[in-house]
């Protein structure tokens, strides 16, 4: 089962991320998610537990618990929706913002 845990201190790192979960069961994987361009924690992340009952443990046990004085939220993910397509395609990043090539007269 996919599990979102958010609230999370910006200075949590996947390692204690997954150290909370595992006192309820096995992990296969945990993940703080990151900002790629500031290379900082937002605040959430997912983690992975392979069997349903320790996961729905996890869940009751952690969820409001406070760690690191934040009270985490913890319940089950809901699949990412897709999102829609804001011009570039193929994957290609848009430059709005970037170096831009302006004519001046």
């Amino acid at each position: 089962m996919r599990i979102y845990v958010g609230n999370l201190s910006y200075e949590t790192q996947n390692a204690d991320l997954e150290r909370s979960f595992l006192a309820f069961g096995a992990v296969e994987s945990a993940q703080v998610i990151m900002d790629r361009d500031s290379g900082r924690s937002k605040g959430f992340g997912f983690v992975e537990m392979p069997d349903l009952s320790e996961a729905q443990n996890a869940i009751t046990g952690l969820n409001g618990k406070d760690v690191n004085g934040r009270s985490l939220t913890v319940n089950e993910a809901k699949p990412r929706e897709q999102r829609a397509s804001g011009g570039a395609s193929g994957g290609q990043r848009s430059d709005f913002g970037g170096q831009r090539n302006e004519r001046r007269w």
